[in-house]
């Protein structure tokens, strides 16, 4: 008879490509949250201070831009559908990586951070059409509480400084990325009302020939930086939202290594133009979206407002309750267990987290209430409440957990026989046995020599040198 399988383990550990791949990812984008933050600070204090505020407004509402090609713009307007075409291209990058090489490769890895996405996107969105209706609010901002920005959240995370295990970090950057997909699907679906489909069909030429000349293994930025911005265009003029073809493009990139290639084009480029999206496409972004006015007044309007009520409740309560019933259910119905070293309390707290969501949130409620500035700043209100209230729950929740996450990251970090690899990944490995030994080995000499050296030392004190009667001091 064969053993019996040991049950699967949620949030264990990482392979080690894919913990070198998600460290270099989330350090780039604590970097970037960092500057999100004060982007966003930066943007509420320009914006309320009195002598400032008509400037702010002077500058985000300033046009430029070829009228003859439809695009003459605001700096807003550029900063949105423009400077988040970057962002929404890494994220594509980052989706098709994960579909080929990461979690999302695996069915069974992936039904996890992909059924709490779901549910991390579906329990916000309940909550604010509960809440709205019952206090007779529009329903049009139903979408603005389902995303998760990952790079506010790393950002909590630093200034805070709690450090998270990495698997609930890999599960909090796969998470993100899925949301971040579903958040482009509701954008071109719930967003767009009119098409043009000449510009449309425009967009899916040039898609079909970046696609035609990635497949040739074409190289050079010179072809595909020009083509990538007639999409662009194409697409903010058929009517869909311009984000689309920055997500479109970054699924085209392969993202799998071929014979004699370190790392794939889609992960070159992604290395390339990550720093850009999270240094400052996104901070820009925010600096002219998170503008808005705030009192004493407005705040307390917050709370009171169905809309924008409905908004707070979808990022504190429904975004925590969503992502963690989703992430309990899945585990609950495929027989996986947590890691040994985690509890759910660590994962409820991750799910707190994930309620911060600013950057998308910001986009998705100036889509939903286009038109209606009153009501765009207020909602804009609500993210920056919500996201502020949900970053504060989790600091709570973390810090509490903070010495045993410190003893986790030791132990992962640990790297005794100095081979640059962490030890947890070699200790099935003899060599490594035979490496450590060797370390203690030279260190136990080393220490041999010191303490005969000492002795040696200390009879030479000694009168009468060994203990020879008679003789003077040596």
């Amino acid at each position: 008879m064969t053993a019996p399988r040991p049950p699967r383990k949620a949030f264990g550990r990482l392979s080690l490509p894919e913990r070198n791949y998600v460290a270099e990812a989330l350090r780039t984008e604590t970097v970037g949250g960092v500057l999100l933050l004060v982007a966003a600070v930066a943007a509420l204090v320009w914006a309320n201070i009195p002598v400032l505020s008509d400037s702010y407004e002077s500058v985000s509402h300033f046009h430029f831009g070829p009228e003859a090609l439809g695009l003459n713009l605001s700096v807003a307007h550029w900063a949105a559908d423009g400077l988040l075409a970057i962002f929404f291209f890494v994220a594509g990058i980052e989706l098709k990586r994960e579909l080929v090489a990461g979690d999302l490769k695996d069915p069974k890895a992936a039904a996890l951070p992909v059924v709490a996405a779901l549910c991390g996107m579906a329990v916000p969105a309940l909550v604010y059409t509960i809440t709205a209706t019952t206090g007779g609010g529009s329903l049009s901002g139903w979408a603005v509480p389902t995303a998760t920005d990952i790079a506010f959240a790393l950002a909590v995370l630093a200034v805070i400084g709690t450090s998270l295990p990495s698997a609930l970090r890999a599960f909090l950057l796969t998470l993100a990325v899925v949301d971040d997909l579903f958040a482009i699907l509701i954008i071109a679906v719930f967003f767009t009302e009119s098409i043009d489909f000449v510009a449309l069909g425009g967009a899916v030429v040039g898609l079909v020939v970046f696609w035609l000349l990635l497949r040739k293994g074409v190289r050079g930025w010179y072809l595909y930086v020009p083509l990538g911005l007639a999409i662009w265009a194409l697409m903010y003029n058929s009517g869909i939202h311009a984000t689309i073809a920055g997500v479109a493009m970054g699924l085209m990139l392969r993202c799998h290594t071929r014979e004699g290639e370190s790392h794939s084009p889609g992960e070159h480029i992604e290395h390339l133009v990550r720093p850009l999206s999270a240094g400052l496409a996104v901070p820009l972004f925010a600096l002219f979206s998170a503008g808005v006015a705030l009192s004493g007044g407005a705040l307390a309007d917050v709370f009171t407002k169905p809309e924008t009520l409905g908004v707070v409740l979808g990022l504190v309560v429904g975004k925590t309750l969503g992502i963690f019933g989703g992430t309990w259910l899945t585990a609950r119905f495929t027989k996986a267990s947590l890691s040994d070293d985690l509890q759910w309390a660590d994962v409820f707290a991750v799910a707190s987290l994930a309620g911060i969501g600013f950057t998308v949130s910001l986009l998705i409620g100036e889509l939903a209430f286009e038109g209606d500035a009153a009501m765009t700043g207020e909602v804009k209100a609500a993210v920056l409440t919500g996201s502020l209230i949900a970053a504060a729950l989790a600091t709570v929740l973390l810090k509490i957990r903070n010495a045993k996450y410190r003893k986790m990251i030791e132990a992962e970090e640990r790297d005794d026989d100095l081979s640059g690899v962490p030890d947890v990944y070699e200790e099935d490995d003899p060599a490594y046995h035979l490496r450590v030994a060797a370390i203690y080995e030279k260190k136990a000499a080393e220490h041999r020599r010191i303490a005969d050296e000492m002795e040696t030392a200390r009879l030479a004190e000694v009168p009468g040198g060994a203990g020879d009667e008679g003789d003077g001091p040596a």
